[in-house]
């Protein structure tokens, strides 16, 4: 599976029949915290993913098994939209949503400043 955040969205007026009406995006694979990583690559959309949301990715024979998409010449397919990623005492907010920021960076937060921010103190305290 690959983590990535979609950044354009493809139009083919010509395609293969069993493409039609699904939505093309283009996605750039990321590093758990954020940073951009690997080749862009186009993914079908199957979980109504837009701009700037960070997503899961599927490839090759995986991609087919996605919903919808039995017997698609598909060699990737969004299959969630990723809210957070925690890993080794990071957190990495995703936001999942698409909004205004989206072209922000996403930040990284320490272990030891969400345990301050849940016990409702300011990390400088």
């Amino acid at each position: 599976m690959i983590v990535a955040k979609i950044v354009g969205t493809v139009v083919a007026t010509r395609k293969d029949e069993r493409l039609v009406s699904n939505k093309l995006l283009v996605a750039r694979p990321i590093d758990p915290s954020g940073k951009p990583e690997g080749s862009y690559l186009v993914a079908v959309d199957t979980v109504d993913a837009g701009f700037g949301e960070t997503v899961l990715i599927v490839s090759g024979s995986s991609a087919r098994m996605a919903s919808g998409m039995k017997d698609c010449p598909v060699d990737a397919a969004i299959v969630g939209i990723i809210d957070t990623i925690h890993v080794a005492g990071l957190t990495t907010e995703l936001n999942g949503q698409a909004n205004e920021r989206a072209s922000e960076p996403t930040r990284a937060v320490p272990a030891s400043e969400r345990r301050e921010e849940s016990e409702g103190r300011t990390p400088s305290e």
